[in-house]
């Protein structure tokens, strides 16, 4: 049998992760990787943390080299190579050498698309200074570390995953560090009262906050970078890293007649094969099935471009008993400073623009027993289909145990488990690492009682005069810590202070994270009141940004 030669556009995580795949099934193919940079198979996940000295060794995040895959995989790879354009009734691609200019054609029989996506630069006035970076490569990441020291102003612009982990490891070295965002928060792919804890980890270590902002032009000034600003403030400093969103390096598979999505990533099928079935597709570039609602998506992380890689590969050697890609769920997590956060699934706002009833509930606890030294906040915030009860996504924000309880429920939404099932999930409990109940199962419990009808929830306070907003928390701590417009009447003394409420006029019940004031939410429904409980407490939704710990 005549062996295949194959042609991998780029080398990062989906080429990658498929050359790997493609020379463990067959021994005989004639694999060559393209690569437009000078580094090869590198872990783009860890640059932020080599610039702030976190990884301090820049040689751990070049996984492989070209040497070391010949070595390894027989692969044949081409760094400092760009390939210009796919020639499809041909079946070859031709392969420009960067450095000495001149080109060849590669033939294929199977052609990979993993080209990846580029950091978005918005063209705008002064966007060429040279103190303005990106980070997408190791080159970028030579760049920014060289440039930054201790002492330095640094203005991050955009509040998404890799800006906010910018921020921190530019802080760690020393620098001052503002970011702008043009939302309202900073990571809009959570819920407001969710990214709003992260906010206060933010402002709590000197991290300055623009929020709803953005730049409209940069210009020098001496030594000074001047950041002029929408609402007309200016911000100086010495360099800026732009961190706004990705879009598809998709161009060469738009030339080659490719078809494209409605925002221009490469449209694959189930075995990630493009609209050439010769040609196959896969990581940040490529749209996919989405898992959790159906229709397509795209997610620009590792995780999917590696399984993305290594289905194509099997669907060529394995055939018939390759295993289709499943579609993606989406779950993304971030550590800033001693808090992480993290979503899986859908959140709410997502939710609304699609038009889909959902019911959602906000759980706080601990992320092991309380009385067990070390005991931390957690919250915890899910989402299920109104009709059917399957739940749709989560969120968590806390110090400790945030990935532990997004890899549980991440399972949950790839399996359609329903709200009712996180009750009875039995997940690893000893004092140190758990409680007895766990927040995933306080979750569900809080999500049954909504479901039947035991509890009316509320996820702001009420702004109506004739809401009584009745605060059940001990006296000390709601006096040191009023909600405004309450009348502070706590737990254990409610059922012995009703005829101090209205019985004719509506109640909301809050405490400090959303359990005790349902407890008294059961009290009052049950004593004739119309009541609803403030899901999550003040704890979620009483807590202006500020620079105070939790």
């Amino acid at each position: 049998m005549k062996a295949l030669k194959i042609v991998v556009i780029g080398g990062v995580a989906a080429g990658a992760s498929f050359a790997a795949r493609a020379r463990r099934l067959d021994e005989a193919a004639h694999i060559t990787v393209i690569e437009r940079g000078p580094d090869v198979s590198f872990a783009n996940c860890g640059l932020p943390y080599h610039i702030g000295g976190e990884i301090p060794a820049r040689d751990v995040l070049a996984v492989q080299t070209p040497a070391s895959l010949k070595a390894l995989l027989n692969l044949n790879v081409r760094t400092m190579s760009e390939a210009t354009v796919i020639d499809r009734s041909g079946k070859r691609v031709l392969v420009s050498d960067l450095a000495s200019g001149q080109s060849e054609w590669l033939h294929y029989d199977k052609l990979m698309l993993a080209p990846g996506a580029a950091p978005v630069v918005p063209s705008l006035p002064g966007i060429e200074d040279a103190r303005i970076f990106t980070l997408r490569n190791l080159v970028d990441m030579d760049r920014i570390a060289a440039a930054s020291e201790s002492g330095m102003r640094a203005v991050v612009v955009g509040g998404g995953f890799i800006g906010l982990e910018m921020a921190e490891q530019l802080y760690r070295k020393g620098l001052s560090v503002e970011v702008v965002q043009v939302k309202p928060q900073v990571l809009p792919q959570l819920d407001s009262e969710i990214a709003r804890m992260l906010e206060n980890e933010l402002l709590h270590n000197d991290i300055a906050l623009r929020l709803g902002d953005q730049i409209v032009r940069f210009e020098g000034k001496g030594e000074a970078l001047h950041c002029h600003l929408a609402t007309g403030g200016v911000l100086e400093a010495d360099f800026v890293v732009m961190s706004i969103g990705v879009r598809p390096e998709s161009g060469l598979a738009l030339d080659a007649g490719l078809t494209l999505g409605e925002r221009g990533h490469i449209v694959v099928n189930d075995f990630m094969q493009t609209s050439d079935f010769d040609i196959y597709a896969a990581g940040d570039a490529v749209e996919t099935s989405e898992r959790v609602l159906g229709g397509r998506t795209s997610v620009p992380l590792g995780g999917p471009a590696n399984r993305q890689g290594r289905v194509a590969a099997d669907h060529i050697f394995l055939k018939e008993r390759a295993r289709p890609y499943p579609g993606s769920v989406g779950t993304a997590i971030v550590r800033v400073f001693e808090m992480a956060a993290g979503i899986t699934g859908w959140c709410e706002d997502r939710l609304k623009q699609a038009g889909r009833s959902y019911g959602t509930v906000t759980v706080n606890d601990y992320q092991h027993a309380t009385y067990f030294p070390g005991a931390k906040p957690l919250t915890l915030k899910i989402l299920w289909d109104a009709d059917t009860g399957v739940l749709l996504g989560a969120q968590a924000v806390g110090y400790e145990g945030v990935d532990k309880r997004l890899d549980v429920l991440a399972t949950a939404i790839t399996a359609r488990m329903k709200v009712e099932d996180l009750c009875h999930l039995e997940l690893a409990y000893a004092p140190p690492f758990g409680s007895a109940k766990d927040i995933v199962n306080l979750a569900g419990f809080a999500a049954t009682n909504v479901i039947d009808g035991l509890v009316d929830n509320v996820e702001e306070l009420p702004t109506e005069k004739n809401v009584q907003i009745v605060d059940v928390r001990g006296r000390a701590v709601s006096d040191a810590s009023p909600v405004p417009g309450a009348v502070n009447i706590p737990f254990p003394t409610l059922r012995d202070n009703l005829d101090k409420l209205d019985r004719e006029r509506p109640v909301v019940t809050v405490c400090a994270l959303g359990k005790t004031s349902y407890f008294a939410s059961r009290v009052l429904a049950q004593s004739g009141f119309d009541v609803k409980s403030l899901a999550g407490g003040a704890r979620v939704n009483i807590n202006p940004r500020n620079p105070k710990k939790m």
